[in-house]
């Protein structure tokens, strides 16, 4: 490729991809509403853009072969809130794509698009949509956004869904983790596939107790070598007793099955902020 976009490159995953990502084109330009990222890589440069606004996303994107997708507001919040960076910013990349003849959009989703399903029903890629949140309900839109696109307008997709990329520090993470490597691994992965047409994949690491079925996602050639069992004697000693009725212990989406709407589900997750320093 000549030139790569990423999306949200100041965000705790877009730390970790701009790397890899400065090494699989000949220019990486990474954006962000941040006034700057400080040092950059190789090969790498950084553009301000503000997703909810077109004009700064098509200048973005000219000349660009593909774009990753990473930014968003990344929690649950009022509709309004969520409305320019995530709804209308979706828009705006698939559009702005399209005119700009940019081949493929690879996207930051969410298992919070299919978040109320539950976890036992082990679901395949292609389940039904069925958010949790405003936020996953934003996730679905943009999947079908990219869906519309390639069927009407032949942008390429690949929709990541991921499930949980952070430290492993509860119970729900045991099935759900998706590692820094593996995540890596699996944009590469979705960058780097000679066809993908539209496509949805899980985020997830090679679990033993992972809850969803990428069998109809291995044309892509992701697979993933980490496996959140080795955290799990620790996890499951420090663990108090699940209530069995509560949706967040239930439902894939977790604690953003049982926030009441507009509220935040990332506030009771304890994540840490393990960002990669340049």
């Amino acid at each position: 490729m000549k030139k790569l976009v990423l999306t949200g490159a100041a965000g705790r995953l877009g730390s970790y991809l701009r790397e890899p990502l400065s090494k699989m084109a000949d220019e990486l330009v990474s954006s962000d509403i941040v006034p700057d990222l400080g040092r950059l890589y190789a090969r790498e440069t950084y553009q301000r853009a503000d997703l909810a606004s077109y004009a700064d996303i098509d200048a973005l994107l000219k000349g660009a072969d593909m774009v990753v997708h990473f930014g968003a507001y990344g929690d649950e919040a009022p509709f309004e809130t969520l409305l320019g960076p995530n709804f209308i910013g979706a828009y705006n990349v698939w559009e702005a794509a399209y005119q700009n003849q940019v081949r493929r959009v690879v996207y930051a989703s969410s298992i919070h698009a299919v978040g109320m399903h539950l976890k036992t029903d082990f679901i395949g890629t292609d389940a039904p949509h069925r958010p949790d949140t405003f936020y996953g309900l934003a996730k679905c839109f943009a999947e079908d956004l990219a869906s519309l696109y390639w069927d009407k307008r032949g942008v390429e997709a690949v929709c990541l869904r991921i499930l949980s990329c952070a430290q492993v520090n509860n119970t729900r993470a045991l099935g759900t983790w998706l590692s820094y490597p593996d995540l890596v691994h699996l944009v590469a992965r979705a960058l780097d596939t000679p066809v993908t047409g539209f496509s949805v994949v899980y985020g997830v690491s090679n679990n033993d107790r992972a809850p969803v079925d990428n069998a109809r996602a291995s044309f892509l050639g992701y697979r993933p070598k980490d496996n959140a069992e080795v955290f799990a004697a620790d996890i499951l000693a420090a663990a108090s007793v699940l209530d069995g009725k509560d949706p967040g212990n239930l439902c894939h989406g977790g604690p953003f099955a049982s926030v009441a709407l507009g509220h935040s589900g990332v506030a009771s997750m304890n994540i840490v902020n393990d960002a990669k320093k340049l």
